[in-house]
């Protein structure tokens, strides 16, 4: 197999000092990521403590017997009994008022090496309504193979507060949770193929044919026909050259590529909580009559006392609530509306608008388009 050499590396450098950026090229570096370089997520189980009162003192179960484990292991005798259930039974538990039990999470990055920090994520496991002014006790960071990867240690940044007096709380943000920066010292490599392999993997972040071949055809362009090479829709294969030094350059020199994307398929985004509406250039609506209205339903009830009458003592009749209810529907005033063929996005969106259409009623509108079969494009309702 054909090996890149040092020569030619200075020649490619040589040719991308020559290459000019267009107004509408995105860089390979934004369109894909290299494969098997990725972050790993880990997790762990530790306690915070040095709350002020707002541990897990409500049900303190395992908080309290991961607190009796550690101080045991560190020599302390925390009581008679060795089972926390038994202690508690008999009155003499741990108090667990200003510790909390929480899980601890991060993400190990690609090529971290021993000694590096990361930033970790704290949540509340237990009762505890607030981990601010906590301290997190040396907590073990596993990955999916169950092997330690970094130990977490130190002060918590919450940003959530909650505050209570005479019976009324406010609660800003989440109190039960946090991070801490550089939370965590890495301990441990995670191997990858980045190189051992002889060719290296280039993933399209969007799946698109004609991103994927756009960026094999500006490779061979710049590096020579035959360095790389479609493996699919999503992903490309490189030659890369041997020596680790080398490779690193290569996929920076890469990285840095200027590529036209493909143009994107035709796509509406609903979300449908915020009534929020996103239409792309590509989208084209063909024509179609649009009818919409409003209907309103309002209930009145008049709350009326049914008395007995006169010479009715002794005979059943009490005195009742009577509940006299009204509904009434109002139609608003609709409208039909044309919508004819259009091509871009300004006109979809200016043919919706003079129907008077609200944000509910445009995303009403666009499903049942969808469904006449007049939007020309892939409805996604979040």
């Amino acid at each position: 197999m054909d090996r890149i050499t040092q020569p030619f590396l200075w020649a490619s450098i040589l040719m991308l000092s020559l290459i000019v950026n267009t107004a509408q090229a995105d860089r390979v570096k934004d369109l894909t990521n290299v494969g098997g370089v990725r972050g790993n997520q880990l997790v762990g189980y530790g306690l915070v403590v040095g709350l002020a009162g707002t541990g897990d003192g409500k049900d303190p179960t395992f908080t309290g017997q991961s607190l009796k484990a550690i101080l045991e292991s560190l020599g302390v005798t925390t009581n008679p009994y060795d089972d926390y259930d038994l202690a508690q039974s008999r009155g003499r538990p741990i108090q667990v008022d200003n510790v909390a039990a929480v899980m601890v999470t991060a993400t190990l990055p690609p090529f971290a090496k021993p000694g590096q920090v990361v930033d970790v994520n704290v949540a509340a496991l237990g009762t505890a309504t607030s981990l601010r002014g906590g301290n997190l006790v040396m907590t073990e960071l596993r990955g999916i193979d169950g092997q330690t990867y970094a130990v977490a240690q130190g002060s918590l940044t919450v940003t959530g507060l909650m505050e209570e007096q005479n019976g009324t709380s406010i609660q800003i943000g989440i109190p039960t949770s946090g991070r801490i920066p550089d939370g965590a010292t890495v301990e441990r490599q995670v191997d990858n193929s980045f190189d051992k392999s002889d060719h290296l993997v280039f993933n399209v972040n969007v799946s698109d044919f004609s991103t994927t071949a756009a960026i094999t055809e500006k490779i061979n362009e710049v590096f020579g026909d035959g360095t790389a090479f479609a493996l699919d829709g999503v992903s490309l294969a490189v030659r890369a050259p041997v020596g680790l030094s080398e490779r690193v350059s290569f996929v920076g020199m890469i990285e840095n590529l200027d590529v036209e994307p493909g143009i994107p398929s035709a796509k509406v985004v609903v979300n449908s909580r915020t009534g929020t509406v996103v239409i792309n250039q590509q989208v084209k609506i063909s024509a179609a009559a649009v009818s919409h209205g409003t209907v309103s339903v309002s209930v009145s009830t008049l709350n009326e006392v049914s008395q007995p009458g006169p010479f009715t003592e002794g005979r059943g009749v009490e005195t009742r609530d009577v509940a006299n209810s009204t509904i009434e529907v109002n139609e608003g005033a609709g409208g039909t509306g044309m919508i004819d063929d259009t091509v871009d996005l300004r006109d979809i969106v200016d043919a919706i608008n003079q129907s008077g259409a609200s944000t509910t009623s445009l995303i009403a509108i666009l499903e049942a388009l969808k469904s006449a079969g007049s939007l020309k494009a892939e409805l996604v309702v979040i």
